[in-house]
């Protein structure tokens, strides 16, 4: 069987994680077979559909480094297809016109939800011929419905739950149930690997496929995306569009690792791999069946060892990419690629940037009791400040580097660092917590440092 995998996205939102696992899996496996992997965009909701969700799927997927065999495919453009299917079950009595109003059915499914039973319609109208209404597929089956699926194993449904479901509003306007039917048969599609979600849909699925006379594919339903609390991942856990991820800087080649590991198990003790190692390594029997716990803070480590994986160069360009901007001294890209060695070992996010290293685009404001080393006055923090200018001043242009200043200023020191480095720091940085003066002073410059100096000594 030659494998061809597919992702179907409706347009009617913003690229998930969700979406965005099914299809990396479908992408992994695809490849891994050796096989074809299609993109095939849901939009038969016309009134929810909108461009510029197709718009961010699409960029998602390439962020996501992900490509797809041939052209998008849009259900849109495939109506006429549909209409020649739906004909088909018409014709051969598989199918027929409801003629019961919404209002009707509403009734109904409140009757049936009161009476603890799982809706569902059994048209009493199914023999009388209608020429208008819903179009529903004629429900005969009594055996019941069994498939092997290759996470799940064999599973089993009742049809007479399912009822006479519907298929399209009319002959021009298909639902979810038919489409995906028609579409996964005429593109040949020999694997559907989805959510769980999708479980309920594939009893209806196999009934058309067989009424229309179509082989029926191999199923493949993922683990659910669970937050911290293990419930249904949703907005109340965080983040859950691509764009948010890519904006606060995670990095495509990370958030792939991450996801793809998120419900597969690799084997062994390995949680970083090249997107050429997950595609040698892919199976879907490693696919466990319990919710993947989507966890924020493994995510962060993940996307840390990605940053310090690349050059300072790479990540400048990274931080273009997801729109982080800093002051105008950042226009010049040596400068900013010194600031990113100094931060990057500690970096998880590449937003995490911006704020840690402001003062070096543009001059720190504080308050002047942070100056103060333990129980220092202002006389003894400004006579350190005015010491340190004055070291400052003594070293030339050619010799202001971080080992020389580092040496000179800890021979001054002697025993009492702090006295004369906390203030420094300080008045250099502005923050509590800052890379050491002597890394500071490297990037800033001679002349930049001291007028920080002389700009703590004004506050006291």
């Amino acid at each position: 069987m030659r494998v061809k995998t597919r992702m179907a996205p409706s347009p009617t939102g913003f690229l998930h994680v969700g979406t965005a696992r099914t299809a990396i899996f479908n992408f992994l496996y695809a490849r891994h077979m050796g096989g074809e992997f299609i993109l095939r965009i849901e939009d038969t909701d016309v009134g929810r559909s909108e461009k510029h969700f197709e718009e961010d799927i699409v960029d998602g997927l390439k962020w996501l480094g992900i490509d797809w065999d041939g052209e998008i495919t849009r259900q849109s453009e495939r109506i006429d297809i549909y209409e020649k299917y739906i004909k088909k079950l018409l014709d051969e009595d598989k199918a027929f016109y409801c003629p019961h109003s919404e209002e009707e059915l509403e009734r109904e499914r409140k009757s049936q939800l009161w009476d603890k039973k799982s809706p569902r319609h059994v048209c009493d109208a199914r023999d009388k011929k209608a020429n208008t209404g819903l179009i529903r597929f004629k429900n005969d089956a009594f055996e019941d419905i069994t498939f092997t699926d290759e996470i799940r194993g064999e599973l089993s449904f009742d049809p007479q739950l399912l009822g006479d479901f519907s298929l399209a509003k009319d002959l021009r306007t298909p639902l979810y149930n038919f489409a995906v039917v028609v579409d996964d048969a005429t593109m040949e599609i020999s694997h559907v690997i989805r959510g769980e979600d999708h479980i309920s849909n594939t009893p209806k699925q196999i009934l058309l496929e067989n009424a229309l006379g179509f082989s029926r594919p191999v199923f493949a339903h993922l683990p659910l995306i669970l937050g911290s609390d293990r419930s249904k991942l949703s907005k109340r856990h965080g983040a859950t569009s691509l764009t948010e991820y890519k904006h606060v800087g995670y990095l495509p080649e990370a958030f792939f690792n991450f996801m793809a590991i998120l419900g597969w198990n690799p084997g062994g003790e390995q949680e970083i791999f090249s997107k050429e190692e997950l595609i040698k390594i892919f199976s879907l029997e490693r696919v466990q069946k319990a919710g993947a716990i989507f966890d924020i803070t493994k995510l962060d480590w993940m996307n840390g060892e990605y940053i310090r994986g690349k050059s300072p160069k790479e990540i400048s360009e990274c931080l273009k990419e997801a729109g982080i901007s800093f002051g105008s001294r950042a226009s010049k890209s040596e400068y900013l690629e010194k600031v990113i060695v100094l931060e990057q070992p500690r970096l998880k996010k590449l937003s995490e940037l911006p704020e840690k290293t402001d003062y070096f685009f543009k001059e720190p404001e504080y308050d002047v009791a942070l100056l103060k080393w333990k129980q220092m006055n202002n006389n003894q923090i400004k006579f350190s400040l005015e010491t340190a200018k004055e070291m400052l001043q003594a070293v030339s242009e050619k010799s202001f580097n971080k080992e020389n200043l580092e040496k000179m200023f800890l021979e001054k020191a002697g025993k009492d660092r702090g006295e004369l480095l906390w203030p420094l720091r300080v008045a250099l940085s502005g923050k509590k917590a800052s890379p050491s003066p002597f890394e500071i002073m490297e990037i800033l410059g001679r002349e930049e440092s001291i007028k920080r100096v002389q700009g703590a000594i004004n506050k006291i």
